[in-house]
């Protein structure tokens, strides 16, 4: 990469309109999602190793899901927008690039917000399941685990483009369901991690 970042065109795909076939879609998927798939059997494992503590705590059992999906949205968010620039020719990978500055300003805000919420939400559904946690544990939890996934969906989406355009992919086709997945296993041992420091 240049030192004023790289200019990734959508153009210098091999011919991105001929790979837009089912033919091509499945062959390129498939492999992938069967990988993928895997790693969910992964994610599956980790979370079930959590299961004594989520039980103890309901407000945790509700936040699980909901942070995991949260994040693979977040990530939805950065990768069709990256993806767009790219076949418009205007992505350039570089910190002064405001169009990658204003993208990871709208997700960061995004989750600010929504994390926020969660946290008031999780906890109200917790204590109606007799759960004990409070308010300002719970917010601590939300917070600092959703912004921290938060920076790694920016970095995982981002590498996720660069490398589907560098390996001559459609971002397009690629860069959603690995960001997803990736964020589904992170997301869980980032918010145990968090959880195993503050409660």
């Amino acid at each position: 990469m240049s030192a004023g970042g790289d200019v990734l065109h959508g153009e210098d795909l091999d011919d991105p309109i001929g790979d837009w076939t089912v033919g091509n879609i499945v062959t390129t998927l498939v492999p992938l999602l069967a990988a993928l798939s895997v790693l969910q059997m992964v994610s599956g494992t980790v979370l079930e190793s959590f299961e004594e503590e989520l039980l103890a705590n309901p407000a945790l059992l509700v936040l699980v899901p909901v942070m995991i999906g949260t994040a693979g949205n977040l990530g939805s968010i950065m990768c069709a927008r990256l993806s767009t620039q790219l076949h418009l020719g205007t992505l350039e990978f570089s910190p002064d690039n405001p169009a990658i500055r204003a993208n990871v300003g709208a997700v960061m805000g995004l989750a600010a917000t929504v994390f926020v919420l969660l946290g008031i939400a999780s906890w109200a559904i917790g204590r109606a399941l007799g759960g004990t946690l409070g308010l300002g544990t719970l917010l601590l939890v939300t917070i600092v685990s959703g912004m921290l996934l938060a920076v790694w969906v920016v970095v995982v989406s981002s590498v996720a483009v660069y490398a589907s355009y560098r390996l001559g992919y459609d971002p397009d086709d690629t860069t959603i369901p690995v960001v997803t997945n990736v964020c589904d296993i992170s997301g869980v041992l980032i918010l145990f991690t968090v959880v195993w420091l503050v409660v």
